[in-house]
């Protein structure tokens, strides 16, 4: 993820985005041989010369100041995560920092607090890289219950958002809202590459998505970038039937995500919730019931 290379593939696909009747500009008919504006009325738009935002995109220029690429962003109707995003870029280029192996993302204490004081709501602790730190048993019953419940508390075993929505089936089965939420985790991996260029497991995992998965190359090639919001998902649980939650992700530190499903009082999805936190509290409490059988059997 070479920053400059970075820089100009998020400027090409944003300026393709945009067309001339977007900003105004009559055509006559006229018979384009690109997609979008081309490099010469986008730089108009932001001020700059053809050559400079020519040099911009092909990786030739360095140094663009903070109102050149506010300037730019502006042209290019990014939103504010976006014109962010475009800064990041720009500073990676100038910075060119080799990749590095970051330590294991740890869970603050107060976070895992937090997970266990809302037994009722599905919760999921995501890192920078959608590695999923923690869940609390709702949560993992929700979207992943097919998996190993203590697999986050290990940092070699944890499973990760992105790879699950593109390479597991149960993920894919599961969100029959699945392009939405799949475009939704890559917006927010493209958000992530942004702030942290030199993260060299953050490249690997979108090395090894892109090879695997036509879809996810696809969606990344897009450019868009987005950080986890609000959105209302369609989901097929194979214990609680069809439910529709409502998926937040609320940024608990610079890194981490706290993701939360709700519904609304008295519908169809708060309780197929209820009847899955049922479930889930039976099942944990046969497990250690068991579990004190077993620890109770060689001593009689």
């Amino acid at each position: 993820m070479d920053g400059q290379t970075s820089l100009g593939a998020f400027l090409q696909a944003r300026r393709s985005r945009l067309r001339p009747a977007d900003i105004g500009l009559d055509t006559y008919g006229e018979r384009r041989r690109v997609q979008g504006l081309r490099r010469e009325e986008l730089a108009l738009l932001a001020g700059v010369s053809a050559s400079y935002y020519a040099r911009l995109e092909q990786g030739h220029a360095h140094n663009a100041s903070p109102e050149v690429l506010d300037a730019i962003a502006g042209a290019l109707r990014l939103d504010e995560v976006e014109r962010r995003h475009l800064h990041d870029l720009a500073g990676a280029a100038v910075r060119r920092r080799p990749a590095r192996r970051p330590p294991p993302e740890r869970l603050d204490p107060a976070t895992r607090t937090l997970l266990d004081s809302m037994p009722d709501v599905p919760a999921v602790v995501t890192g920078r890289r959608t590695d999923i730190l923690a869940w609390n048993p709702l949560g993992h019953a929700l979207i992943a219950g097919h998996l190993d419940p203590h697999a986050p508390d290990r940092p070699a075993d944890r499973p990760n958002m992105a790879s699950l929505m593109f390479l597991d089936a149960h993920t894919r089965d599961l969100y029959a809202t699945w392009e939405d939420k799949a475009r939704a985790v890559v917006a927010s991996l493209r958000h992530a590459a942004g702030r942290h260029p030199g993260d060299a497991l953050l490249a690997a995992l979108v090395g090894e998505l892109s090879m695997r998965s036509p879809e996810f190359a696809s969606m990344w090639a897009d450019h868009r970038v987005r950080q986890c919001t609000v959105a209302e998902h369609r989901m097929r649980h194979p214990l609680v039937g069809v439910l529709t939650v409502t998926q937040q992700g609320l940024r608990i530190s610079d890194d981490q995500t706290l993701i939360v499903a709700t519904a609304p009082d008295g519908s169809e999805a708060r309780t197929a919730l209820r009847l899955l936190a049922q479930a889930t509290a039976g099942a944990t409490a046969d497990a250690e019931g068991g579990g004190a059988a077993v620890a109770a059997g060689p001593g009689r």
